[in-house]
């Protein structure tokens, strides 16, 4: 049978009964948009990042704009942040019309390399951006301490950490804010496009409230010209189910990952988990100088790999204007050729694990 990347099915039928009843709660209430749905989930993800606010959002793309907006950034602005990240990352930044500014990224964790940061600190920056990727919080306390240092908010993208912490805390507790995407495929997924934006700064959160939802401050009345950011009730709905089952997933996840380290560990670079972090493992990636072959292998059996992410941002078309070249940021770009993400999820069974590792294996 094929091995699918993520199997989505497999994990509604562990949890129909009770996705099933809330969808049926949300359609006979016709609580759509915002309302109770929204805010039990606003309240409950809050508790669980242990942050006073949370913020709701239709996608982790518009959370990362809602937060740069309200935290007034735009023209003639900078935000520093890493190239080996989704685009969405990069493009809220552009949309704000500010410029993104990238630096390279650890070798070991694929996170923003803290070592690297003040070289790119100007008098223009307004944010740092650090993305969490794959699962593993970024190194932030040097982080937090060079932006303090210049009175610089740092925003979290947690679009992949749902769960994960960072010597005890969770995204958002660190940070002036952090964005989680809801993307179907995320270990905490909704069933469309869902986001969120975590914070402890009262007012902060009051501005993306307005913001998200036309600029309103009464029925018929705007202070600003906004967006229609607001979280969908459904999906809420189903994010509070899920959220129940998310620590579950995380240790079944965790106790995954552990197996194709044991069974990789000669014979690629496996992910490794920093002693600061605890990794939720969102995407299992190993690192391989024949990954273009493994890739292969593996899809000839059935089994789904992918690459997060073949192109740095730096050298995509749509940043060609910002005048880096290829070699400006040699880890990422290096990382870029060698990474594969293999299938991880709370259903996977140990008897999958093995047939890739042994076509991995095969290939190498």
């Amino acid at each position: 049978m094929p091995i699918p990347f993520i199997d989505l099915k497999a994990q509604y039928r562990t949890i129909q009964a009770e996705i099933d009843a809330a969808i049926r709660e949300v359609i006979e209430s016709t609580a759509f948009i915002g309302g109770k749905y929204a805010q039990a989930f606003e309240a409950s993800f809050a508790r669980y990042c242990g942050v006073s606010r949370a913020v709701g959002a239709s996608s982790g793309t518009t959370a990362l704009h809602l937060v740069f907006a309200a935290l007034g950034i735009g023209p003639g602005d900078e935000v520093i942040t890493v190239p080996n990240t989704f685009i969405a990352t990069a493009e809220m930044i552009s949309i704000t019309g500010a410029r993104p500014v990238f630096v390279d990224v650890e070798d070991a964790t694929f996170n923003m390399d803290p070592a690297k940061l003040k070289a790119a600190i100007t008098p223009h920056t307004r944010a740092i951006v650090p993305v969490h990727l794959y699962g593993q919080i970024a190194d932030m306390d040097p982080i937090l301490e060079i932006a303090r240092a210049q009175g610089i908010p740092v925003v979290e993208d947690a679009a992949q950490a749902h769960g994960a912490e960072y010597r005890g805390r969770r995204a958002g507790q660190m940070g002036a804010a952090a964005t989680y995407s809801f993307y179907p495929g995320k270990i905490l997924g909704a069933y469309g496009d869902a986001g969120i934006v975590v914070t402890n700064d009262e007012a902060l959160a009051k501005r993306m409230e307005m913001l998200a939802n036309h600029g309103r401050i009464g029925k018929y009345e705007h202070e600003v010209p906004a967006f229609n950011y607001r979280l969908d009730g459904m999906q809420a709905a189903i994010l509070s189910v899920k959220l129940k089952h998310l620590d579950g997933w995380l240790e079944r996840r965790r106790e995954k990952a552990q197996v194709y380290n044991r069974l990789l560990e000669d014979a690629v670079l496996t992910p490794k988990e920093m002693p600061y972090a605890r990794h939720v493992y969102t995407y299992y990636v190993i690192r391989t100088g024949h990954r273009d072959r493994v890739q292969a292998a593996l899809k000839e059996r059935g089994i789904d790999a992918i690459i997060h992410y073949p192109i740095p941002l730096h050298l995509q078309p749509a940043y060609r204007g910002l005048g880096y070249k290829k070699g400006d940021f040699p880890v990422a770009e290096r990382q870029a050729e060698e990474i594969l993400s293999l299938p991880l999820y709370a259903e996977l069974e140990e008897s999958q694990i093995k047939e890739i590792v042994e076509k991995v294996l095969s290939a190498i």
